[in-house]
């Protein structure tokens, strides 16, 4: 298997350098990067508060690179950190802080584009301007572009959203939906619960949200992939069938489709944990809609980049497809694309 093309179809990356977006603007409490007292860290900064501390390999492409080849895996898909959506600043704001870290992100691919690919970043309080930020990202050679599982509070399935999607389709973006901003987080603060158990609602909202507002229904070529493995939504997908049967006045008011008709309609990445609830996806939606992810560099990601699957006792075909051939069709290129030049 070590012969086998793997694309890591989820992971995030940050630029060492950022300008101090707080101070450039007069106002906010936007991330910059400062020197961590641990030689090869720096500290997150959301104005003058801590917000996280991150390694090396957060930033730097050789590094990454080293650590993935002991991985047997050559490609990393890369976007941002959601904390850099910024869907709550002023629009002007937000627009350049998602300029300057396309443009990163799209130097990057350009210089290694047999180990990077690209997911753009938009500000998406305003769709016009994202629908712009969305076309240029793609002449800087991005194949996709990362959202958030809400905007201020707002479902993706508000209508106001909906050309931005439409352009995402038109253009051939691909589209990856990650949970951020947990519906609920002030009221479960400890044990980490807004990233244990917010997280995984945070994408079955966005993914239920979608599917009963009816824009997958409408926009049958819109390559959307919801990470974590889907989140919540897969697991409790008969109690969204049973509401939708039982209660078709209160759910089916936007789309009149069973939501099980979707299955296989879009993509999930395999950050699961778990081989049985793998199999459990795998035979919902499978093998070609489901991408191999580990939101490297996180500890909370599959940081063994997907390692479990080739113990259990999966066919050739179906490890094939989730290392590759899944990924390859949500972005939207060949094996090729990927080839040394």
């Amino acid at each position: 298997m070590n012969s086998m093309l793997r694309i890591d179809s989820h992971t995030h990356i940050l630029p060492r350098e950022m300008p101090r977006w707080t101070e450039r603007f007069g106002a906010g409490n936007y991330i910059h990067l400062e020197d961590s007292p641990r030689e090869g860290f720096a500290r997150m900064m959301q104005g003058n508060r801590f917000f996280r501390e991150i390694g090396e390999n957060c930033w730097d492409a050789e590094i990454r690179k080293a650590e993935y080849a002991e991985r047997d895996t050559q490609v990393q898909v890369v976007c941002t950190i959601p904390v850099m959506f910024n869907y709550n600043a002023p629009t002007d704001h937000a627009a350049d802080i998602a300029r300057y870290l396309n443009d990163h992100i799209a130097e990057l691919v350009a210089d290694d584009p047999s180990h990077y690919a690209g997911l753009a970043s938009v500000p998406l309080q305003d769709t016009d301007l994202s629908i712009k930020e969305l076309e240029r990202a793609k002449s800087l050679g991005h194949l996709g572009v990362q959202i958030g599982s809400n905007v201020n509070g707002m479902n993706l399935s508000e209508e106001r959203f909906f050309s931005f999607f439409e352009a995402c389709e038109k253009l051939g973006m691909a589209l990856m939906i990650h949970p951020w901003d947990m519906m609920g987080k002030e009221q479960m603060e400890k044990y980490w619960l807004p990233w244990l158990v917010g997280m995984p609602a945070e994408t079955a909202r966005a993914a239920s949200s979608m599917i009963f507002g009816g824009v997958l229904e409408r926009l049958p070529n819109l390559r959307v992939m919801f990470s974590h493995a889907g989140g919540s939504f897969l697991p409790t997908l008969g109690r969204f069938e049973h509401g939708f049967n039982c209660r078709p006045d209160l759910v089916a008011v936007d789309n009149d489709v069973n939501p099980r008709e979707y299955l296989g309609k879009f993509w999930i990445d395999s950050i699961t944990h778990d081989a049985d609830l793998l199999r459990y996806v795998l035979k919902l939606q499978g093998s070609n809609r489901i991408c191999m992810g580990s939101d490297y560099p996180f500890p909370l990601g599959d940081l063994d980049l997907g390692a479990y699957m080739l113990d259990m006792g999966l066919s050739a075909e179906e490890l094939q497809n989730l290392f590759a051939g899944a990924a390859l069709e949500w972005l939207g290129v060949e094996a090729s694309h990927f080839s040394p030049t």
